[in-house]
């Protein structure tokens, strides 16, 4: 098409020029200047067609997202390789962690439901060990590290895809992601799962509560990757992977010293002693075991206090101490005489953990009493009469 009409442009240019250059000629006849250019122009307008060619979108691809738990994810989960696969853990606690809403994790499981979806069914959902759950159509959701709310949020929007306003509720079926061990003088001692952010006292307490053979101090185990204890006598254990520190119970319980109620954190191990005891038997009117709570020993007046004090056949004078010797682990008799210590011609003597205080009848003074007593009981019998 343009090289015709590039043909036609200069064979009328020939023309016209020839006709005015014949002497006597009559004038020619004026036609329009056809410019190619802009007729070239023109005639690819009209055919729709244009000069500029595409150019290609500056905006990126973005690349394709993992969605495999990170390292650190920022949702308060980690995760390691076990046997070849990454599996997800609690992460180490940071600065400024707050909340009280529980987190979730592996082998959680979840209740649930979204109106108008069969699918889900009715049996509980559970995390896998990398964190993931798999749900009818949207296939796997990343749970661990995220509240139930959270997790609740987003199941909300994967399901607006399927469902006009679809309505979502999670719930926590099981607890298994955060144990905690509880050992010792607990009524219900084992592995328990923290649920929330609970405080020292209150993972005792869903453990029963203390026993009545508690001692009076707790000892915390804790992995320094969740960072040390936050007690003043906290210290690394030799390996340099535990921190390690021993807290008063009454100190908390008495409110003198709240702030050692810390809170636990995963795979903590809590251990409660049994209290150190010292034991009187023998002539007493009330013998058995005594704690010494925070002491470190007793004196043998107190615990014969603790007793409620001496029978009146108590050979008092022939006391002994029943004690167990550290290296031969023999039992070694020391002679006290109480009698002389009640009557204050003698100091009082300790007793230390363990220790046996024995009080011996007296042969005679039991003879005597048995006497009495049989007088007693025949005067009973005796009529009294009155003048």
């Amino acid at each position: 098409m343009l090289v015709v009409i590039a043909c036609v442009s200069l064979f009328c240019g020939n023309a016209f020029a020839f006709q005015q250059s014949a002497p006597g000629a009559a004038p020619a006849p004026v036609f329009p200047t056809i410019d190619i250019k802009t007729a070239a122009q023109q005639n690819k307008a009209a055919s729709g067609t244009t000069d500029t060619a595409a150019k290609p979108d500056p905006t990126p691809t973005p690349a394709p997202t993992n969605a495999m738990p990170a390292k650190d994810n920022g949702e308060g989960w980690v995760s390691y390789s076990a046997d070849g696969k990454t599996v997800a853990k609690p992460k180490a606690p940071q600065d400024g962690d707050s909340g009280n809403a529980y987190i979730l994790g592996p082998e959680d499981s979840l209740n649930v439901r979204v109106v108008h979806l069969d699918e889900l069914g009715d049996a509980p959902y559970p995390i896998d060990l990398r964190g993931n759950v798999n749900f009818p159509r949207i296939g796997r959701v990343h749970a661990a590290g995220k509240t139930v709310e959270q997790l609740e949020s987003e199941l909300t929007q994967r399901y607006r895809e399927y469902l006009q306003d679809p309505v979502v509720s999670v719930s926590l079926a099981e607890f298994h992601s955060q144990p905690i061990s509880i050992l010792g003088s607990v009524k219900t001692p084992g592995v328990h799962q923290i649920k929330g952010n609970s405080t020292l006292f209150e993972v005792i307490s869903e453990a029963g509560g203390l026993s009545e053979a508690a001692g009076s101090t707790i000892t915390i185990t804790r992995k320094l990757e969740y960072g040390p204890l936050p007690l003043p006598n906290a210290v690394n254990d030799p390996s340099g992977k535990y921190s390690v520190a021993d807290l008063n119970i009454r100190s908390v319980m008495t409110a003198r010293n709240p702030a050692q109620n810390i809170p636990v954190k995963p795979y903590d191990v809590i251990t409660v002693p049994k209290a150190d005891l010292v034991y009187v038997i023998g002539s007493v009117k009330k013998p058995g075991g005594f704690m010494l709570q925070e002491r470190a020993n007793m004196t043998v007046l107190e615990a014969l206090a603790l007793a409620q004090g001496l029978e009146r056949t108590a050979s008092a004078g022939k006391a002994k101490i029943l004690r167990t010797d550290e290296i031969t682990h023999a039992r070694v008799e020391i002679p006290v005489d109480v009698k002389k210590m009640m009557e204050g011609k003698l100091g009082d003597t300790s007793l230390l953990a363990n220790d046996i205080l024995f009080v011996p009848t007296s042969n005679s003074k039991a003879a005597t009493y048995r006497a009495l007593e049989a007088l007693v009981q025949t005067g009973t019998g005796i009529a009294i009469y009155r003048p």
